[in-house]
């Protein structure tokens, strides 16, 4: 069906062909998205399947080096409370 033409030179059709127009345009735009950065053919499915893999492992990696960082400060933190403590109470005798 052709589309139809008003009085101000604009297209009209029906919302039907229109939104199956729109799902056209939207579906090559992808493909052609895909392509240019060279997510296209059959590779692609598990090319994007790795990436999402190497992202979880790098934010596991991330979250695993922050709590390792927090565990060592926390120790060096309580170390030091410990050993003014001790000092303080003379556990360790008088130097001299």
């Amino acid at each position: 069906m052709s589309p139809h033409r008003s009085g101000q030179n604009h297209v009209r059709m029906p919302d039907v062909e229109f939104e199956e127009l729109l799902a056209r345009a939207a579906e090559e735009g992808a493909k052609r998205a895909l392509a240019d950065v060279g997510l296209d053919g059959k590779e692609a499915a598990p090319d994007i399947r790795d990436l999402r893999a190497l992202l979880d492992a790098i934010r596991f990696v991330r979250r695993t080096a922050v709590q390792s960082a927090v565990q060592l400060i926390t120790t060096g933190i309580i170390l030091t409370l410990l050993a003014g403590i001790a000092l303080k109470m003379k556990v360790f005798g008088q130097g001299g």
